[in-house]
């Protein structure tokens, strides 16, 4: 049997960290409006714990983005399979990842989505070039590693 699982990452600001990895993966920032408006009408969830984001009522502290081919709960707005979920912390990123994601370009095309990812705020931190292969390691705006193969 397979279990159903989501990649959650720590933000101090998860809405920016889930707009520029949906542009980097070329995923979709969830749409939970419906259920928050049911949440907000049964009580559940106040104003304070929602913001407008791209026009849409969001929660506050949390934010999902998801593969576009993958099913979605229509009622939540959930997305079914892949998907990265951001939680807002208080605390900053501190010390190396233990995990990571890793990136991978087109053949041919690494240099070029270097540029594009780092014009949506990635630093580049390193190129590295060993037997197995060749990546640059780089970090989303929040500074957590990731890389581009």
């Amino acid at each position: 049997m397979t279990l159903h699982w989501k990649l959650v990452i720590d933000a101090q600001d998860p809405h920016a960290q889930a707009a520029f990895w949906g542009e980097t993966l070329g995923y979709e920032v969830e749409d939970n409006s419906a259920l928050i408006e049911r949440l907000l009408g049964f009580g559940a969830v106040t104003e304070a714990d929602t913001v407008d984001f791209r026009g849409r009522r969001s929660f506050r502290d949390l934010i999902a983005v998801r593969h576009p081919d993958d099913p979605v709960d229509e009622e939540t707005g959930t997305g079914l399979g892949r998907r990265l979920l951001f939680q807002r912390v208080p605390e900053t990123k501190s010390g190396k990842n233990r995990l990571h994601v890793d990136v991978h370009a087109a053949p041919g095309t690494r240099e070029k989505e270097q540029a594009r990812l780092e014009a949506l705020g990635a630093t580049a931190l390193r190129h590295v070039q060993e037997q197995g292969g060749e990546w640059v390691v780089m970090a989303d705006p929040e500074g957590n590693e990731f890389c581009l193969t």
